[in-house]
């Protein structure tokens, strides 16, 4: 008999576990801020003490264990502060395309200062085997990528281009998007507005610019303002 396998969240409290059934590429994003809507990630609207079995949590143990028997309020605390659980094959997937989106920002980013051209990938990834250098899969590969570059300069001479940008995030957005903006650039300066606005001058490898931009405006639906300088 074939076993549907089932990709999880979990968390255990005063216990007991508790768990929501997930796309494991969506929870992955949700916990790293990269999007905001659980209906992406949730597979269904339960919170299970086994998901696997089908068995649906009891309200008067989510109230013990979370003060609340608001299903979106616990899947976002399961995801943000649980384990995500994945296969083994849909792990070793992520970490492949992790990989290659790495290789590909710093071909992307990075120059040989001596000739000013990029390097090919086969040899950027031939020298993070060299060094050594791996990636925490727990975090985005944007917000490792200056410690990579730092890591690599060892072993192949390599210059970024830096640009830097000012940006007005509303107040209603600003609590939510500080630790992304953070994780993916430098913070060279920030004020909060009297309005509660936050504004902030950044500076970040040109080659993400456009796509921080574009998340930005994503997950503000276009409420950010944006100066590039």
């Amino acid at each position: 008999m074939n076993t549907q396998k089932i990709n999880v969240a979990k968390i255990k409290k005063f216990g007991h576990n508790f768990e929501i059934s997930i796309n494991p590429d969506a929870a992955l994003k949700y916990k790293k801020g990269e999007i905001t809507d659980l209906n992406e990630v949730l597979l269904a609207e339960e919170i299970f003490t086994e998901a696997k079995k089908g068995l649906v949590a009891a309200d008067n143990k989510l109230m013990e264990a979370f003060k609340t028997t608001d299903i979106t309020k616990i899947a976002d605390i399961i995801l943000k502060s649980g384990e995500i659980q994945a296969t083994a094959e849909h792990r070793s997937e992520e970490r492949e395309q992790q990989k290659r989106k790495l290789i590909n920002l710093i071909h992307r980013n990075a120059v040989d200062p001596k000739t000013g051209f990029p390097y090919p990938p086969n040899r950027i990834e031939t020298a993070l085997e060299e060094g050594k250098i791996h990636l925490d899969y727990n975090r985005s590969v944007e917000e490792q990528f200056d410690d990579i570059i730092t890591k690599l300069r060892p072993i192949i001479p390599i210059k970024i281009e830096q640009k830097k940008m000012k940006v007005i995030i509303p107040a209603h957005f600003a609590g939510k998007l500080y630790s992304f903006v953070k994780g993916n650039s430098t913070i060279l300066g920030e004020e909060w507005m009297n309005n509660g606005n936050w504004k902030v001058k950044i500076e970040l490898p040109a080659g993400l610019q456009q796509e921080f931009i574009d998340k930005l405006n994503s997950l503000t639906h276009g409420e950010v303002m944006v100066e590039i300088e």
